[in-house]
């Protein structure tokens, strides 16, 4: 386990972050303890849930309903 010191990294911060990119952890440290982990970045995917939202959207009394020559043009049938 290799421990970078806070001196190094914020010196090769560039090299450590290509390091990183590649999937490799980074161990940042401070008198030779370990004091941070640089990770890659990893997008979250969650699945939607169905009917998270029920009950959340009311639609107002007075809303109107979408006038027919609009939904047309959008090529939309509301029939």
């Amino acid at each position: 386990m290799v421990i970078n010191t806070v001196t190094e990294a914020k010196t090769q911060l560039s090299a450590l972050l290509d390091r990183v990119a590649n999937g490799e952890e980074v161990i940042l440290g401070r008198a030779g303890k370990p004091v941070a982990i640089l990770t890659p970045y990893r997008e979250e995917h969650r699945p939607r849930r169905p009917g998270r939202l029920r009950g959340k959207i009311h639609i107002s009394e007075d809303f109107d309903d979408l006038p027919a020559e609009f939904a047309s043009a959008f090529g939309a049938d509301l029939s």
